[in-house]
Formats: C-alpha cells, structure tokens, sequence
C-alpha cells in the first residue's frame, strides 16, 4: 500500500485547519485541491494543488488519484462515489463516513432533493448549517480514519 495520504476537496471546504491539525499529528501528507490559489499553512506536509477552472476538474484530479491509503475529505457525493469504487476512505465535512453500503441511498437523497428544489421555487432551504458538533465528528473520523489505514500498512 503507498504511503497515507489526505485529499481535501477545498471548495467551499469548512474543516481545512481541523485536516491540517489531524494530518500533522500523525505525519500524514495533505494536497488541499481547488480551482482557485488557497492559503494553505506552510509546512513539508500540507500542499496547494490548484487545477484548472473546467467543470469537476478538482474532482476529476482527486478522483484519479484516490486508492488505497487515501483519505478524501469531500461533501460532494458523487466524488465520494468515485473514490470509493477506486478503494480510497470518503468523509464528509461533517464526520459522516461514506462507505459501499451508504452512497447508493446518498446519491438517491440527492437526487430527490434536487428534484425538489427545482419545484420549489425557493420554498425549500439548503442543508442545516454546519455545527461544532460537525467538526468535532469530522477530527474524530478522520483520527480513526487514519489508524485504521496506519494498521493495513503494517
């Protein structure tokens, strides 16, 4: 298995520094991937990848990458998709860990709620907003995240 590593889908990305903190606790690299240059802190660890501004292009980057060892930090779902089916561990910014037995019912959520959104003219809102809670559940899937992949590698 190659080395741990973290990609981060930075658009609109509310846990940036709880990833940061994480990753250098365990010595574990971070790409944050963006279609825009992003402060990112300046430490051996931690990268700025920036694509171009084509549709999905940091999605299509992280995708392409994604395997075994690799934790991805997204809350797009049908990015989680993709690096699940390429064997890469998927969490959402709010801790939510997608996994096989999970994405099918997100994407069909998703799905649904589109749908509705496109009927509602602007009666329905957007997700609730994001809480402490979220991010305490994110420092802790990703904790457990990279331990688990830490023991693989053994």
């Amino acid at each position: 298995m190659a080395a741990l590593q973290i990609f981060v889908d930075a658009d609109a990305c509310p846990v940036k520094e709880e990833v940061y903190k994480v990753a250098l606790r365990h010595s574990v690299k971070v790409m944050v991937v963006a279609n825009m240059a992003l402060r990112v802190p300046v430490h051996p660890l931690i990268s700025r990848v920036v694509v171009s501004d084509g549709f999905d292009a940091a999605d299509d980057w992280i995708a392409e990458r994604a395997g075994a060892g690799t934790v991805v930090v997204t809350g797009d779902i049908l990015l989680a998709e993709r690096c699940l089916k390429a064997g890469a561990t998927v969490i959402a910014h709010n801790g939510k860990l997608f996994t096989a037995a999970s994405i099918g019912s997100a994407i069909a959520t998703r799905a649904i709620m589109a749908d509705l959104r496109a009927g509602a003219d602007g009666i329905l809102g957007g997700p609730a907003p994001f809480a402490k809670a979220d991010r305490s559940r994110l420092l802790s899937a990703l904790d457990e995240a990279l331990v688990r992949l830490a023991r693989a590698c053994r």
